[in-house]
């Protein structure tokens, strides 16, 4: 039987309004055997968003619960709201050799490379706070209060940054496209993941038995 490799877990995180969740969609659709580890949170559902697709939305209550009970391998309150990572969605598809994307921010991030410190992180950012700021008016979705507020935000998560393995600057959405990619397809031909994927093979190349 050919020995199954762990997974490779990748986290990306970013500021509001970086592009982060157009990136991590093209990449799905572009890189195969990547699956996306669903998060839960509290907030409300943006227009277009489907439960179970982008979250696990629930209440407070239910979320509480969750902590409690030692459901989630991370949480944070990000704006108001509660996002958390369960230990499942992530322990499970490891095992089985699926690598995974986590969606989270750099307080999740921490806590996720606590705890497992192979983890790859990848941070997106704007080329600048202007064109931030214009994404973030463009999705129509915030008042003005709450755009200062985030981009607020965006200056004190931009200041994580060194934490984390990758930059990714989203100016030319192909070409960041390309680098996470890229990172992606970089990490998976390193020696540790490679040894058992391509064991059999290796064993014949470096057999050098010969018959008699």
């Amino acid at each position: 039987m050919t020995p199954v490799r762990a997974g490779l877990l990748f986290i990306v995180s970013a500021p509001s309004g970086a592009g982060k969740t157009s990136l991590v969609a093209n990449l799905l659709s572009s890189v195969e055997s990547l699956a996306l580890s669903i998060s839960h949170t509290t907030r409300k559902p943006r227009p277009g968003e489907q439960d179970g697709v982008n979250y696990h939305f629930t209440n407070v209550s239910t979320f509480a619960s969750l902590v409690t009970s030692g459901a989630f391998l991370e949480h944070a309150s990000v704006f108001g709201n509660y996002y958390g990572t369960a230990i499942d969605s992530v322990r499970k598809p490891l095992a089985a050799g699926t690598d995974l994307i986590l969606e989270i921010d750099w307080q999740g991030a921490a806590q996720i490379r606590s705890l497992l410190p192979a983890t790859i992180s990848i941070f997106i950012l704007p080329p600048n706070l202007e064109t931030l700021e214009e994404r973030l008016r463009s999705r129509g979705q915030d008042d003005d209060v709450v755009i200062k507020r985030r981009l607020s935000m965006a200056v004190e998560e931009m200041s994580h940054c060194s934490e984390y393995d990758y930059f990714v600057v989203n100016d030319e959405f192909s070409r960041a496209a390309d680098d996470l990619a890229a990172i992606v397809r970089s990490e998976r031909l390193r020696r540790t993941p490679q040894q058992t994927a391509l064991k059999s093979m290796l064993n014949g190349l470096l057999d050098t038995r010969t018959e008699a």
